[in-house]
């Protein structure tokens, strides 16, 4: 399957920002989708997941009450709706996906889409 991410860009701090990741080439309600994002010097971390149903969604608890991760099968994509966005939330942001089990750390993940960058100013 391949990813595609787009929706980053500059915000202020407390503003909002979506993010959407477009699958193609396989069948998209097969895979369990997640957000990663990695800042300057830092490992590659866990934000979201969401199952392939849309029925189960996990969260980093930094993000917990601040992202929603959601999904439309129908139009191949995941939304990840950030509100209350902090300086610390600066970050590349990636999509990714794996078949059946919701992938929460970057070794179980079999699919990754490009990032896009996050910044948020203070």
């Amino acid at each position: 399957v391949q990813l595609q991410a787009s929706g980053g860009g500059l915000v202020q701090a407390g503003g909002s920002r979506r993010l959407s990741c477009a699958a193609s080439g396989r069948t998209f309600s097969d895979y369990a989708v997640a957000w990663f994002r990695q800042a300057p010097g830092k490992e590659r971390e866990f934000v979201a997941a969401i199952n392939w149903s849309g029925g189960s969604t996990s969260y980093a608890e930094s993000v917990k009450g601040r992202f929603t991760i959601s999904r439309d099968n129908a139009k191949n994509t995941v939304n990840l709706q950030m509100n209350s966005l902090k300086p610390e939330d600066t970050a590349v942001y990636y999509c990714a996906a794996r078949q059946s089990i919701i992938p929460t750390t970057p070794n179980l993940v079999h699919y990754w889409g490009q990032g896009t960058q996050v910044t948020v100013s203070s």
